[in-house]
């Protein structure tokens, strides 16, 4: 194959503009994102019980459906939350695990349950999607509500007629309703009941199909239209049963009118009311492309608006993506240059570019199959392909330089050519393996963390692979070309490598020889580094986070009050922070490029908290768009710890938390489940954990999701007194339904969607217990009774929501970090050993779950450990085959553990911690330092054998594999250089890959050529390579002709 494409004249080349032109075709159809697609892992099911309580909602349809979804296949976690009127069921599936399937037996199970209470309405099942924001519009100018609504809903129509716009909806408005408010004493006036006026609605507002009729002009539908849909309709409707005979209407006893459920539920946008439109996309969408057509929509939108409407940008979520793709691909073509700069260095422009050639035919290919793969451009896949330049240059200067070396020793062009590649052929492939059994494995990792760091591991395999086709089919044929003329290096060539060869010769090999001869102290040496680079982990000197930071666009401040807490008290904290954030704005934007003002757009959400699974006057946002992350001089984290002191103490708060709104990997820092029987002694836990966090440096907005929820009255029949009156507890119960929860069960649609109808007393007669036990109830004789008369009625308070997990009640304690000052895994570490011994022995029934960043981290790091172990066994294996020995293998992966000196002494250098994307740029640096080792040890071997002492063989084949280990090590950390030392702080995620692998490649490039050696000379002075070599059957093994022969 590689004769045929090297002789035949067009074959190379179609390969080639086949590979580029379909990447080329693909690259436009990738999807852009900051991260890879992750898919859906839930389930969620959604029970709605109208009126009842949250302790009713736990018994009624938690406790009811948990034991049917337990038996679920490939279930991996089950939560319940039960709150007033609702429970939210979600359902986690096991990684890996069919989801369509999965959904379908979830929705069986819930479909067999029985025993739900019979006002709870049918279960809703539905996948969770994960659905990504692109951006908020604001529309404001309309004071009046409804005016508002309608405007922002014919804009978000016009927006989603663009073929490029899937999702817009709008925000900022409660459900829409025609409020039917009852007076109690008109309906006392006349004899009625709440009851009455429910029936009356349900009789004469219906829309109903009513049959076929047949006839001999054809059939016919038949259908009952008296349906209601108007204020002034619905006063006309007749309410019979009125003990003072003669028709009573529904407008002589109740005020109606359209409005809006719950008037508290508002945004203001730099301080005016303000209808949202929120675009989102889907997974299969690009956040770029939704943004570029919702532009054009807008300024068409613009065009058309009335006077004194404006559109405003609120909040962009893909100015994050657009700058972090920038920056890497900037970066990326600096490592470029400066890796067609060494090349060109040390072989002459017309060498290197031939070699170089390889990358855009390779990278294309692989963004072909990306693209038939469903991957995305995103930071990680654009850095394994910056991470694959080096390697991609190890196979092809290999290739190159011993077609070169053949050319030169009198070869002709093309038989240079074939003969060049067919002979390093076993050995770059036998490469490729090891490199794809260390970094293959690594595309399984588990968890959260690992189902966006493994996209790293398989991207760079796809480019390898496509790198072969390239580097054999394609090369050989330019570079037989190139050697037809004077292949005599030009002249900074050749100082490059007289100065190249004067410090191998003069420093390396010396030392390489000094190496060998006092072998097991460098085995020594070898090994106190690496115990001294584990020394600042253990010591706590460098520090380990799950993963590194995210700069956001959008700050946040959180405000959750005590249900029932007036909308004025919550306008007021609102109005506290608000100025906080001003007084910020005021001082960072002197310290911005150009003075540019730091908060761009201020939107303040009533009724709105993405924490907490509530609604009402008691919760809020305020949400601040910041100048973008790559302009501005100042980091979030710092935005957010200044705006929260500026805020000061808010004692009345229940929660009050300041993030940001970037979408981060894996979980909160501080993450904890306490589980129990005893809600009591859950909250007492939660309390005390709370205020324990407290007590440490950096660490914010410790909650627990334990809550007091709303007063509640329980109404309890008197036995005596309601059957002498005939008055039951069914009865009583849909009469108080009636008045004070209103669900007449009716709605009307109009073009923006469905008008509830509720019907109920009017607020000031349902304000407290007095007027419940005014409330007068029907017996059965038709007698009406104050409910006072009949029943008890006692206050308490319950808890706003309660959650279990996997059948068990379970109060969450979360919190956040800054992690400049503090550390998640020190923190868990301190709870475990200060907190939990104490906990153990006064509440032995509260159980401790750590969840959050602690559990995804471990789950990621225990796979990337196994899979790594998994791909160095495979390595071992291979080795044992080639080497025909299962010991000397050994002085091969002892480089392994030298590359950690570099990583962890490069992280402390440039003030980074440790994270998971370190340890996966280690583990994929393996790859690399198993490669130059193995054909290190081959050179050692074939010296060996020529009957060279054991020392001078390996200072050889040092000096011979010195060249092509340094290229490759010069050209992978060329390539990474710029992105290692930007210091925009959108790069800081991906720092610490690079640093891993550019520090963790220098130390064990360097650490190799005498470690290895020394390892192999050792194994010798044991018996184990001589004895090897005499049982070989193969006898001699020729010297490998390689990259330093050609030197």
């Amino acid at each position: 194959m590689i004769a045929l494409f090297a002789r035949h004249p067009t074959a190379a080349n179609i390969l080639m503009l086949a590979l580029m032109g379909l990447g080329l075709v693909a690259l436009p159809l990738l999807q852009r994102d900051t991260f890879p697609v992750i898919p859906a892992s839930v389930v969620e099911v959604r029970i709605a019980y109208p009126g009842a309580s949250t302790a009713d909602v736990e018994r009624g349809i938690c406790m009811v459906v948990e034991d049917p979804l337990r038996a679920v296949e490939n279930l991996d976690e089950l939560q319940c939350l039960a709150r007033d009127n609702l429970a939210v069921v979600t359902a986690e599936i096991t990684e890996g695990a069919d989801m369509g399937r999965f959904a379908d037996d979830v929705k069986a199970a819930v479909e067999t349950v029985t025993g739900l209470p019979e006002k709870a309405e049918a279960p809703v099942t539905r996948i969770v999607e994960r659905v990504s924001a692109v951006a908020t519009i604001a529309v404001s100018g309309p004071e009046d509500p409804a005016v508002l609504l309608a405007l922002a809903d014919r804009l978000a129509e016009g927006f989603k007629r663009n073929r490029g716009i899937s999702q817009a909806t709008v925000a900022g408005f409660s459900d829409r309703e025609i409020a039917i408010g009852i007076d109690a004493g008109n309906l006392e006036r006349h004899g009625l009941t709440i009851d009455d006026v429910g029936k009356a609605l349900g009789r004469s507002s219906l829309d109903l199909p009513a049959g076929t009729i047949e006839g001999e002009r054809g059939d016919a539908l038949i259908r009952f239209s008296g349906e209601r849909r108007t204020p002034a309709e619905f006063a006309t409707v007749p309410v019979t049963g009125s003990a003072l005979g003669g028709e009573v209407l529904l407008g002589e006893v109740a005020t109606i009118r359209e409005r809006f459920s719950d008037p508290s539920i508002a945004t203001l946008v730099n301080g005016k009311r303000a209808a949202l439109i929120n675009v989102t996309k889907t997974a299969s969408e690009d956040a770029l492309r939704v943004m570029a057509a919702l532009k054009t929509e807008l300024a068409k939108a613009e065009a058309g608006l009335p006077r004194g409407v404006d559109l405003t940008i609120a909040q962009d979520s893909t100015s994050n993506i657009r700058e972090r793709l920038r920056i890497i691909g900037t970066n990326g073509v600096q490592g470029l240059l400066l890796v067609l700069l060494v090349m060109w260095l040390f072989f002459g422009f017309r060498f290197s570019f031939w070699v170089a050639l390889g990358l855009p035919v390779s990278f294309l290919g692989t963004i072909f199959v990306m693209q038939l793969m469903g991957l995305t451009i995103n930071m990680i896949t654009m850095v394994a392909l910056l991470v694959a330049i080096g390697l991609l240059m190890d196979d092809s200067i290999v290739i190159s330089e011993n077609i070169v070396r053949r050319r030169q020793a009198g070869e002709g062009a093309m038989e240079a050519a074939v003969n060049g590649a067919k002979q390093v052929a076993p050995g770059v492939f036998a490469s490729f393996l090891t490199t794809a059994m260390v970094v293959g494995p690594l595309g399984f990792l588990a968890g959260n963390i690992g189902a966006v760091l493994k996209f790293l591991p398989i991207v760079l395999v796809i480019t390898l692979i496509i790198s072969l086709f390239e580097a054999f089919l394609v090369l050989p044929h330019h570079l037989h070309h190139s050697l037809r003329g004077d292949t005599t290096p030009g002249r900074i060539s050749r100082a490059v490598t007289a100065g190249f060869e004067a410090v191998r010769d003069r420093a390396i090999v010396p030392l390489a020889r000094l190496a060998l001869r006092f072998r097991y102290l460098t085995l020594g040496l070898a090994l106190f580094l690496i115990l001294l680079s584990v020394a600042p982990l253990s010591g706590g000197f460098l520090k380990f986070q799950s993963f590194p930071t995210l700069e956001s666009d959008t700050v946040e401040a959180r405000l959750l009050l005590a249900p029932g807490a007036p909308l004025a008290l919550t306008q007021a904290r609102v109005e506290r922070i608000v100025d906080a954030l001003k007084t910020l704005d005021a001082e960072e934007t002197p310290k911005q490029p150009e003075g540019q003002a730091l908060v761009r757009t201020l939107t303040v959400s009533y009724g709105s908290n993405t924490d907490v699974p509530e609604t009402g006057a008691h919760v809020a946002t305020v949400s601040a768009a910041l100048l973008p992350a790559g302009t501005r001089t100042t980091e979030v984290t710092a935005i957010l710890d200044r705006w929260k002191q500026l805020t000061g103490p808010m004692p009345d708060m229940a929660a009050l938390r300041f993030t940001d709104r970037e979408r981060g990997v894996g979980g909160k820092p501080i993450d904890i489940r306490l589980q129990g029987p005893d809600l009591q002694d859950l909250e007492q836990t939660a309390q005390e954990l709370r205020q324990f966090f407290r007590g440490f440096a950096g660490v914010r907005d410790v909650t627990a999701d334990l809550r007091p929820g709303k007063r509640e009255y329980v109404i309890t029949l008197l036995p005596a007194a309601a059957t002498a009156l005939g008055v039951t507890a069914q009865g009583v119960a849909t009469q108080l339904r009636a008045a004070f929860h209103g669900d007449t069960g009716l709605s009307i649609q109009d073009s923006l969607g469905k008008v509830n109808i509720v019907a109920r007393l009017n607020a000031p007669d349902r304000s407290d217990a007095t007027d419940i036990g005014r409330i007068r109830v029907a017996g059965t004789n038709g007698t009406l009774v104050p409910l006072s008369a009949v029943a008890d009625i006692a206050e308490r308070r319950g808890f706003a929501g309660i959650n279990r997990v996997n059948g068990e009640r379970t109060v969450s304690v979360t919190g956040s970090i800054n992690p400049a000052v503090a550390n998640a895994r020190e923190l868990m570490a301190a709870m475990k050993a200060d907190f939990l011994p104490g906990l153990a022995e006064t509440r032995p029934d509260v159980r401790v779950v750590v969840v959050g960043e602690e559990r995804d981290t471990a789950q990621t790091g225990a796979s990337l450990a196994r899979n790594l172990l998994v791909g160095l066994v495979g390595v071992y294996l291979i080795l044992a085959f080639q080497f025909r020995s299962f010991v000397q293998p050994v002085a091969v992966l002892a480089a392994i553990p030298l590359a950690v000196i570099g990583v962890v002494w490069g992280h402390m250098a440039l003030g980074m911690q440790l994270s998971m994307p370190s340890l996966v740029g280690l583990a994929t640096l393996v790859g690399v330092v198993v490669n130059d080792s193995i054909l290190l040890i081959e050179f050692i071997k074939a010296h060996a054998e020529d009957g060279e002492d054991i020392r001078e063989a390996g200072a050889r084949a040092v000096r011979d594999r010195f060249r092509a280990i340094f290229l490759t090590s010069l050209t992978t950390i060329a390539g990474l250089m710029p992105l290692l030392f930007e210091q925009s702080t959108q790069a800081q995620l991906l720092r610490p890959i690079v640093a891993s692998l550019a520090f963790g490649l220098t130390g064990a490039t360097l650490l190799a050529l005498f470690v290895s050696p020394a390892v192999f000379a050792i194994l010798a002075d044991l018996g184990l390579v001589h004895r090897q070599a005499q049982t070989a059957e193969s006898g001699h093994v020729p010297t490998p002709s390689m990259p330093g022969d050609a030197a």
